[in-house]
């Protein structure tokens, strides 16, 4: 048996457990339908751990404690199971840092998400849905990232700004800038992103310039982001 996602005529994904049997493919279980990536990939976890289930071989002792424990794992859902570790390390310098103080808690997910698992925006939606039993989608990460840019930025700037200088024993004499390109796998520029030189060698990806201000021992002051286009010195 194996899992299938099938595509419907409406858009939505359709997630079905398959058997083949003298060459023909038979439906076993249809677990459901959605638009949701993150729903789908939650559709395509149950239908993995009900084909583990199936292909189980049964034991030939069946005890009152076996039945017991069966019936409770049963009963557990993905929404139920947490890992801890993340959390545990980074949520402690998060809240050392003094970032516990945004009162944003999609803020804490996707800070911690990303020092654990740096991937996209879609494998962090499916990592915080997986192992936090956070269900989001790509445009409430989206708006969230527009509102940490509008909104939250310098009160970012200035708790990490405050946390250096206690680092640091209030001795901000020394700092050190750069830049760096960060591009896209896209096609399309905009206002921001422009196609130019890129220290990543992508020259014909549009890109960002990325300038960070650090103290001593490389500890954050302040960032900005400017167009891919524009001259370091400029900045």
């Amino acid at each position: 048996m194996f899992v299938r996602k099938k595509k419907n005529k409406s858009g939505s994904i359709s997630v079905q457990i398959i058997t083949k049997s003298k060459g023909k493919y038979k439906v076993v279980k249809s677990l459901g339908s959605s638009i949701d990536p993150t729903v789908i990939f939650g559709l395509e976890l149950k239908a993995k751990q009900e084909i583990q289930r199936m292909e189980s071989n049964p034991s030939l002792f069946v005890f009152e404690k076996d039945t017991l424990i069966e019936s409770f794992l049963s009963e557990v859902q993905n929404a139920q199971i947490r890992t801890i570790g993340p959390e545990l390390v980074f949520g402690k310098v998060f809240d050392f840092i003094g970032f516990n103080t945004i009162s944003e808690p999609l803020f804490r997910h996707l800070v911690i998400a990303r020092l654990a698992f740096p991937l996209s925006k879609l494998k962090t939606i499916e990592y915080l849905y997986r192992f936090q039993g956070v269900c989001l989608d790509l445009d409430t990460v989206y708006r969230f990232l527009d509102k940490l840019n509008e909104q939250l930025k310098e009160k970012v700037e200035q708790i990490a700004f405050t946390h250096t200088k206690s680092v640091l024993n209030n001795d901000i004499s020394i700092v050190f800038y750069d830049m760096t390109t960060l591009y896209f796998e896209a096609s399309d520029e905009d206002d921001l992103r422009k196609t130019g030189f890129s220290k990543d060698g992508k020259h014909s990806n549009p890109q960002i310039y990325l300038g960070l201000l650090v103290g001593l021992g490389g500890y954050t002051i302040g960032y900005d982001i400017f167009e891919g286009t524009i001259y370091e010195g400029h900045t």
